[in-house]
């Protein structure tokens, strides 16, 4: 198992260096946010909407299996949830499901309850994660601390059952 934690600029350029044979068929678990400081704080997303780094990493390392993950929130808090009080949400997103048990199983051993990592589909869903954390650097800046989370909060029974399609 592999994290990216680059600098998302750097993030393609960096995996390339380490040797595309040597990451075919590993997890790779793609932390790193598109964030484009050219203009100054806050800095803008230098791709969103249509695409999305975790899916140009995919496509740059097809045999690598991506995982996006643990990139909307403070590093102290992706491998101590604790750090933040009640209960709140970690997503994951990627085409392999095996690799995002893996991931699952690597999250819930830094204690994340299981009824709390929430898999968004595929890498396509990264679009939405990485998009969020110019909001969460807006917050972040707002709080004058990145020690808080996302929680979901569910509704039971509201829908009248199991979601069964997607978009």
């Amino acid at each position: 198992m592999i994290v990216n934690a680059t600098n998302g600029a750097g993030s393609i350029p960096m995996l390339e260096r380490a040797g595309e044979a040597n990451l075919a068929g590993k997890v790779l678990i793609d932390v790193a946010n598109p964030l484009d400081f050219s203009h100054g704080m806050p800095p803008s997303l230098f791709v969103a909407n249509t695409d999305s780094l975790g899916e140009q990493i995919q496509r740059r390392f097809r045999e690598t299996r991506v995982v996006k993950g643990l990139n909307t929130m403070n590093c102290e808090v992706m491998v101590d949830p604790g750090k933040v009080p009640g209960e709140h949400d970690v997503f994951v997103c990627g085409e392999d499901a095996n690799a995002k048990q893996r991931v699952t199983e690597l999250l819930e051993s830094f204690g994340w309850p299981a009824g709390r990592i929430v898999d968004l589909g595929g890498i396509d869903c990264a679009r939405g994660m990485e998009m969020y954390v110019a909001f969460w650097l807006r917050l972040w800046g707002t709080l004058g601390t990145g020690y808080f989370n996302i929680a979901v909060v569910r509704a039971e029974g509201r829908c009248g059952g199991a979601v069964t399609s997607r978009w």
